[in-house]
């Protein structure tokens, strides 16, 4: 979905149904000499107009997918915030993070719902730009922790060689 595709057929549509382009079309549907010809001329406008309604309302519609794929809501924060902070926790029971502590809290420090607002009214896309690092992570050391298991080396069953 290209968002200047968008604004194209946006302008468009707008354009289609402006006051002017009504006017214009009523003043020759009235020129019209049989009733017939008046009515079709009239249901033409309004079908135009009914078309450029639902065209305007698509992409409304695609403008909001756009928006939502970049938009984090503030209790999508506030349970990210969460999930972080207990992973944080459950991770200290299992190893050592002292050495790490400082980058974990400015981590959840970024997290926060003023700042991700704030970053998001920037243009400031976090679903990519920590989203697609973080997924890329985890496949790359899933990648690596199966590649281990599925390289080491059979064992033999005999006794080494000695040298």
């Amino acid at each position: 979905m290209d968002e200047g595709r968008l604004a194209g057929e946006f302008a468009g549509a707008v354009l289609r149904s402006t006051y002017d382009w009504v006017d214009n079309k009523v003043n020759l549907a009235r020129e019209k000499k049989t009733i017939e010809e008046k009515q079709n001329a009239y249901e033409n406008i309004i079908n135009n107009l009914l078309n450029d309604k639902m065209e305007i309302e698509r992409i409304a519609g695609e403008y909001k997918s756009l928006y939502e794929k970049v938009s984090i809501s503030d209790e999508d924060i506030e349970h990210l915030q969460k999930t972080i902070q207990n992973g944080v926790q459950l991770l200290s029971q299992y190893m050592d993070i002292t050495e790490h502590q400082t980058n974990i809290d400015l981590m959840i420090g970024i997290l926060n719902k003023d700042a991700i607002k704030t970053m998001q009214l920037l243009g400031f896309n976090y679903k990519e730009a920590i989203g697609e690092p973080l997924t890329e992570v985890c496949a790359s050391s899933i990648k690596s922790k199966l590649g281990e298991k599925t390289k080491q080396p059979k064992s033999s069953g005999g006794k080494p060689k000695n040298k």
